[in-house]
């Protein structure tokens, strides 16, 4: 079995980026955000980037420093509410934006990962989002054919792998790391633990190693929060 750990994050994705290309990074609002990576994607300076995301981050953190440092020119996601230079470059036509239906984004991922091109779902059809795409019937209903996605690169987070590179995500942080991780020619995950083979429970493993070419230990970690909300101690 060939070593797929690497250093650090620059050294992993030595050899793999290039200008154009296009990158499915995993993550959830800010739960399971391959940190490290999109830091060594910002230092390497590659630029010209189409993001396939659920989501871009916030201002600064996460994909937000990609989209500050003016890196991605293209985003695929369904969700980019809470980043404002994110909603100044859109409105200023200075990136391109495919907002994609949230269940469609995670099964066009999926469906790459799988080798299907292309599936048919009735989500969109009607709205601007089935625009310039097929439509077909099916039982009487119309259905919108939507494209699997296979990127020239996966980032994903996870919370455990063994040194084979199978992994485990933890509660949250599964979402969109699952179908990113196998909907690429690479993919490079980062885990906050790696624990020697045989430690982890195999009928709970979420993403097998055939699909991890390539790991890094990332910890330790900071708890990111989006929405800080207190409320004042009641007084006795």
């Amino acid at each position: 079995m060939a070593n797929k750990i690497f250093a650090d994050a620059t050294a992993a994705l030595d050899g793999l980026l290039f200008d154009g290309m296009t990158i499915c990074a995993g993550g959830f609002g800010l739960c399971g955000v391959p940190e490290r990576l999109i830091d060594a994607i910002l230092a390497s300076g590659v630029k010209n980037l189409t993001v396939v995301s659920n989501n871009c981050g916030i201002d600064g953190v996460g994909l937000g420093k990609l989209l500050r440092s003016r890196q991605i020119s293209k985003v695929i996601a369904s969700y980019v509410g809470e980043n404002k230079e994110f909603e100044r470059q859109y409105l200023a036509g200075e990136i391109e934006v495919e907002f994609c239906p949230q269940g469609t984004l995670a099964e066009r991922c999926r469906a790459g990962g799988a080798g299907i091109p292309g599936f048919y779902t009735k989500t969109g059809v009607g709205t601007l989002v089935a625009e310039g795409k097929e439509l077909k019937e099916f039982d009487g209903q119309t259905y919108v054919l939507e494209r699997g996605i296979v990127a020239d690169l996966s980032i994903v987070k996870g919370w455990k792998a063994d040194e084979s590179g199978n992994l485990v995500f933890r509660k949250t942080a599964r979402n969109f790391n699952q179908p990113m991780a196998t909907a690429s020619k690479m993919t490079v995950a980062e885990v906050e633990e790696i624990v020697p083979i045989g430690s982890l429970d195999a009928d709970a493993i979420h993403v097998p190693s055939v699909y991890i070419k390539r790991l890094i230990s990332g910890a330790p970690y900071d708890k990111q929060i989006e929405f800080r909300t207190t409320r004042a101690r009641e007084t006795a």
